[in-house]
């Protein structure tokens, strides 16, 4: 097939810009991906936290973070809160706060320019020819021979060539409000009245930042609800929501919902199901897979897709071994259990 590209990668999140960025000075690569610097742009909604696996997978690149990504505070304890048994703790944490469309954009900037980048979204994605074609929101076309989905929680690139790969998913809703707290901090909330999943909350630039990932079933119910139940029993200060965002967001439970991909359709990052069960945690393992993917292309392109899925087996069998530590911290009894002992928990020291 005579294709406009070698690959087509669908996002430049964390997954696909690294991806690109690694295999762009080899192949023919196309990045396609509707962030802009534009104010009116498409921003990924996130808490925008940083984990020590994230810093451990950029500091395998040698990669430091500009000053204009961070933002204020830098705060290394998250308040764990179990709101319908009552129940607070605080835990050591080494998050980096950032902003998550600085972090975006900064990845972005660093695909060579080698790279052909298309600022628009995928609609369609097709086999032809033994290749791909894909048309863009405006109608124009382009073709490749490979096809790499970094498109995240729905991915187009995973319900169009793996749509039987059902994987379990939620709503995450976030708002963002003016900071009214005294003081700035973080905290992970459980409330097995309006999620069986969890919700967050951070201090960001003067902001306040409270999220959560709900059922799809009444989300915005459930959002609400835990809003007011948190006003109520644990003092926290909203007031009038400056802006509201959606996604779905993925949470596997089993080793069928990771998708490697196959016949030239690869999956990276979240698209393959590849997110933390836990915490919903996945910067680290877009960046691990995209680096594993990438070298896999690199070493040439037959058997790439065989080499890719045996490449990972590593990084799908610790996201199930998250999915066992799940009930520790979504089981209500033996969540009581765990934080009543104060196991790992910080004294606070009250001033």
């Amino acid at each position: 097939m005579s294709a406009d590209f070698d690959i087509a990668v669908i996002g430049a999140g964390p997954a696909g810009a690294t991806f690109a960025r690694l295999v762009g000075n080899k192949y023919k690569v196309a990045v396609i991906d509707p962030k802009t610097e534009s104010s009116q742009s498409f921003h990924k909604p996130c808490g925008g936290l940083l984990s020590d696996d994230a810093q451990k997978s950029l500091a395998r690149f040698d990669l430091t973070l500009p000053k204009s990504v961070l933002v204020d505070p830098q705060i290394f304890a998250v308040r764990t809160i179990d709101l319908a048994a009552g129940l607070v703790r605080h835990y050591q944490r080494f998050y980096v706060n950032l902003d998550r469309h600085r972090f975006d954009m900064w990845l972005k900037g660093l695909i060579p320019n080698t790279v052909t980048r298309i600022d628009s979204k995928a609609k369609t994605v097709c086999r032809t020819g033994g290749g791909f074609e894909i048309t863009l929101k405006n109608g124009e076309k382009i073709t490749s021979r490979y096809i790499v989905g970094a498109d995240g929680a729905g991915s187009l690139v995973r319900r169009s060539f793996f749509p039987n790969r059902k994987i379990r998913s939620y709503i995450a809703i976030q708002q963002w409000f003016p900071e009214n707290n005294p003081n700035p901090f973080y905290s992970c909330i459980f409330d097995k009245l309006t999620s069986d999943c969890c919700s967050w909350s951070i201090s960001k630039d003067n902001h306040f930042i409270f999220g959560g990932a709900f059922p799809k079933d009444k989300s915005r119910e459930r959002f609400e609800k835990q809003k007011e139940r948190l006003e109520r029993y644990q003092g926290f200060k909203f007031g009038e929501a400056e802006k509201t965002e959606a996604c779905l967001v993925y949470r596997p439970q089993k080793a069928k919902d990771f998708v490697c991909g196959g016949k030239g359709a690869m999956l990276i990052g979240e698209a393959a199901g590849f997110i933390s069960p836990s915490s919903l945690e996945g910067f680290s393992y877009a960046i691990d897979s995209a680096l594993i993917l990438a070298k896999c292309f690199l070493k040439g392109e037959q058997g790439v897709e065989k080499r890719y899925k045996k490449a990972t087996l590593k990084l799908r069998l610790k996201l199930l071994g998250k999915v066992m530590k799940c009930p520790f911290m979504y089981k209500p009894f033996l969540r009581g259990l765990v934080m009543r002992s104060g196991v790992n928990s910080i004294g606070m020291v009250k001033e």
